[in-house]
């Protein structure tokens, strides 16, 4: 295929000039593609969700196959390059890519199977949420997935994973049955609750530090094909009235009711009335997944708030429920994020966030809060790395805007001040999906608490040179001081 030789940054900072035989090499033993800069391909495999980041790999592989991730991993590992894995790509912290090392790409392997019958999904690591929705309700099954259609199901899992099913079922990893994963020593293995146990409980909430994993296979539950849900707002002057009754509501809430509070700028979409574009609103995302002929009583205390802004809420198909945020986060725009789980709702809570964003001007910040409490409570905290079995809400100072809105760098600040108001309300941890790159070694450590000394054992029998480490990474004792040359 013509390939020169590439200079390829290594896992000890420095760089390595690979010859071309050697990258051919690799091309003939894989089933899969190597990419040069000057294919079409190049960009779409590049490509970060979030604007803010900008990297480059020097190589680009699309595996087509399991063994084709196991030869990477042996091509890299034996020479010391820089190895980044990419599901998705929409990781706030744009882990999905290491710059100028060896990109795993791995969008080949989109293949959803469902077995009805068992109420089993097995799932590519390439696939979106959209590509397992679309297969699943065709069965009127799901399992717990996040709220963007474009999010790789590998990234969101790996973390723990959270969607507007997890009060019912729990984290996502509380719903993975098993994956199949290639380890840093090259090896495929099979990780689930009887073979390589130690495995599969460290993949099931830190999984992107452990290997690639090829394929997840997730427990489906019946839900679909229709939901009820959508979007309702109100006008900013009634915020203390609109949290008072999203308290009251959560509080109350039956597990099939997922609602989620944000007050944010009314953005230019079709559905809002054009004079209140640009307004603050407090705004509540809701869906119900339970008998349809209880949605309405279920959603009745939040519309007895009347007068809204707007009100989105109907029956629809549940797949379009899955995906209504989705223009909400269109790729390329910077965003930039500060998280942290509650373990309740507070009047002081309530006063500070009122205030923050009574005080912003900034049309694309936003304060917003998801409901999680239920089934993933009710697991221990050592059940899969994830823990945070204390978790009831989580909460998030966010940014969005232009690369070249001229007031880009005033939304880092605004997030960074109202972050450090809301942390006194937290669990003193976070989900680790939502970590942006500026957050250190010890926001990761208390993000796994308890679970984080069994978390670092098991990192260091797996993956004692640190190959996989362009993540939120847990960093082995030898390889701690050059942490930061591979990370994100």
């Amino acid at each position: 295929m013509g390939m020169q030789a590439l200079r390829i940054s290594t896992r000890d900072g420095e760089f390595r000039e690979v010859p071309a035989t050697e990258i051919e090499r690799l091309q003939g033993r894989i089933a899969g593609r190597l990419l040069r800069r000057t294919e079409p391909e190049w960009a779409e495999s590049v490509r970060l969700w979030n604007g803010m980041v900008r990297k480059e790999p020097a190589l680009v592989v699309r595996p087509g196959s399991t063994r084709d991730v196991a030869e990477v991993i042996d091509f890299v590992r034996e020479r010391g390059l820089l190895l980044s894995v990419k599901g998705g790509g929409h990781n706030i912290a744009g882990t999905a890519i290491a710059e100028n090392g060896v990109l795993l790409d791995l969008i080949g392997l989109r293949e959803v199977r469902v077995r009805p019958a068992a109420r089993l999904a097995d799932v590519g690591a390439g696939c979106r949420i959209a590509d397992v929705d679309r297969a699943t309700q065709e069965h009127s099954l799901a399992t717990v997935l996040g709220f963007i259609s474009e999010t790789g199901v590998a990234g969101l899992t790996l973390g723990g994973g959270l969607g507007y099913l997890a009060r019912r079922f729990g984290w996502t990893v509380d719903n993975l049955e098993e994956v199949e994963i290639v380890t840093a020593d090259g090896r495929v293995r099979l990780a689930n609750r009887r073979e390589h146990e130690d495995l599969f409980w460290g993949i099931r909430g830190a999984g992107a530090n452990l290997g690639a994993v090829t394929r997840f296979t997730f427990r489906l539950h019946r839900v679909g094909p229709t939901a009820f849900g959508g979007l309702i707002a109100w006008p900013f002057d009634r915020v203390r009235e609109v949290l008072d009754v999203y308290r009251e509501t959560t509080a109350r809430a039956p597990r099939e009711l997922a609602v989620w509070m944000v007050l944010l700028h009314a953005p230019p979409a079709p559905f809002v009335p054009a004079d209140w574009v640009g307004k603050k609103i407090c705004a509540m995302a809701v869906t119900y997944t339970g008998e349809p002929a209880r949605a309405d009583a279920a959603a009745a205390p939040i519309r007895r708030l009347g007068d809204p802004v707007f009100d989105l809420l109907r029956e629809q198909p549940y797949t379009e429920l899955q995906s209504y945020l989705d223009g909400t986060e269109p790729a390329g725009m910077h965003n930039y994020w500060k998280t942290e789980f509650l373990p309740g709702l507070s009047d002081q809570l309530f006063d500070t966030i009122v205030s923050e964003f009574a005080a912003c001007e900034l049309e694309g910040a936003e304060v917003g809060i998801l409901h999680l409490e239920g089934a993933l409570n009710e697991r221990p905290e050592d059940d899969g790395a994830v823990g945070n079995r204390n978790a009831r809400y989580v909460i998030g100072a966010k940014a969005l805007w232009a690369p070249d809105d001229p007031a880009g760098s005033e939304y880092p600040v605004w997030v960074r001040n109202c972050w450090t108001r809301v942390r006194p309300f937290s669990t003193g941890r976070t989900y680790i999906n939502f970590q942006t790159a500026d957050e250190g070694d010890e926001r990761i450590r208390a993000t796994y608490g308890s679970n984080f000394e069994r978390l670092l054992a098991l990192k260091e029998k797996y993956d004692p040179d640190n190959i996989f480490r362009s993540n939120r990474n847990v960093t082995p004792a030898l390889h701690r001081p050059i942490a930061a040359s591979g990370s994100s």
